[in-house]
């Protein structure tokens, strides 16, 4: 809760503390501040207890962390009653992308070479690929597209 205060921040308070309160108030201070927040907490602990007796048993594994949305989904998404992480674990985009990014290139990708290597010929059909256009030609001008 407190991870980013230094030693300066600490000893700033300490200071503070005393020039406010005094050397001779600041022990009362300080146990009536930590009588006050073991109340709350005690308070707190037995309004959590209340609510998962209210409940009933079918919420017996209710924590309140759960309601934090961010813990909710992780809590989900770890319990994997779907068979989600084998979909996960099953795509793989880069690989996807590199195939169709080869295939608009006209490489032959890892994929192609293990089929053409399977057939025995070792080179790519040329029906496969379509004819490059000569340096001249121009494409079609489609007025509907523009």
């Amino acid at each position: 809760m407190f991870n980013d205060i230094g030693v300066f921040e600490i000893v700033t308070l300490v200071i503070l503390a005393v020039l406010i309160f005094g050397p001779d108030k600041l022990p009362k201070f300080i146990q009536d501040a930590s009588r006050t927040i073991r109340k709350i907490r005690q308070f707190s602990d037995s309004a959590k207890q209340d609510i998962r007796d209210e409940l009933g048993p079918e919420f017996k594994d209710f924590e309140f962390d759960d309601l934090n949305p961010k813990k909710f989904i992780r809590k989900q998404m770890e319990r994997d009653d779907l068979g989600l992480k084998e979909i996960r674990n099953g795509f793989d985009l880069r690989k996807e992308m590199a195939e169709v990014a080869d295939s608009v290139h006209g490489r032959e990708s890892e994929s192609d070479a293990s089929t053409t290597s399977a057939n025995g010929s070792g080179r790519i059909d040329m029906e496969k690929r379509p004819a490059k256009p000569a340096a001249d030609d121009h494409p079609p001008f489609d007025a509907d597209a523009t």
